[in-house]
């Protein structure tokens, strides 16, 4: 995995030299893009993982799910190469590639790569959270006025941004800041190391937080869903923080989200 990340990153970077020549596209939703360099990432990533482990699933954001073989059922690749396109693409110096392989739907391994600084995170079930192959933990942080959150705001759909903004407005009174980067991999790499105390988002997808929820998991942090439960890969919608700040976000969640929210 790690080979598979350095491999993208060196793609990302040379493209990063010479951004104003980069064919860009839309997808489905608006605000959300797709490069040629987030294919050739992609593309580079399947090839190693699959070399080694033929028989393992993906489910990789440009190019989408392809299933396991027998010997491989229980075990799934998890891609996104280049986890704040739109950031990449404005040069702004905020983007990953998050690799992560799930045993029966939960993460069992995962990378985090910030190709622009060359932080490494790591993590694996049961043998902890790693930042350059140094232990990380995340913070201490137990009262939301002296939190720093990040989040991310609705960009793709806009149904729940009501919720969301009610949302906002109670943890931007009491929290000491929130911040929202654009990159949810990043964000989450951050709460396992104690950057930020908690983090949210809504309508994330799987290969956006499946990583980042194994680093925080590692690293002492909680990760559910908006209703405490661990659905949050299959719904979308993430709650992570430190034990304390984690129970706060919540409480907080749960007293603002409509009934069309789901957990």
């Amino acid at each position: 995995m790690v080979k598979a990340a350095r491999r993208a990153s060196q793609i990302i970077n040379r493209a990063a030299q010479d951004i104003e020549h980069l064919g860009i596209d839309s997808k489905k939703y608006k605000n959300d893009f797709v490069t040629e360099v987030d294919r050739a990432a992609e593309a580079a990533i399947i090839e190693i993982l699959h070399e080694a482990y033929p028989d393992y699933g993906i489910l990789a954001e440009e190019s989408g799910f392809s299933g396991a073989s027998e010997g491989g059922k229980d075990y799934q690749w998890v891609i996104d190469p280049l986890d704040g396109t739109t950031n990449f693409i404005h040069g702004f110096p905020q983007y990953a590639v998050s690799i992560a392989l799930t045993c029966k739907g939960q993460p069992n391994q995962a990378v985090v790569y910030d190709v622009v600084r060359n932080e490494l995170f790591t993590a694996s079930k049961g043998g902890g959270a790693y930042l350059n192959e140094r232990r990380i933990r995340v913070s201490r942080c137990d009262r939301m006025e002296r939190a720093l959150l990040g989040t991310g705001f609705p960009f793709r759909r806009f149904e729940h941004v009501d919720a969301y903004l009610a949302i906002f407005k109670d943890l931007a009174k009491r929290a000491a800041g929130i911040r929202r980067a654009g990159a949810a991999a990043l964000d989450l790499a951050y709460v396992a190391c104690g950057r930020f105390d908690g983090f949210w988002e809504f309508g994330v997808f799987p290969w956006d937080i499946a990583a980042g929820c194994l680093l925080i998991a590692e690293a002492g942090g909680l990760v559910s869903d908006l209703a405490g439960g661990d659905h949050h890969l299959a719904t979308g919608n993430v709650v992570a923080g430190t034990p304390r700040i984690f129970s706060q976000l919540l409480q907080t969640i749960d007293s603002r989200r409509t009934p069309e929210l789901q957990a």
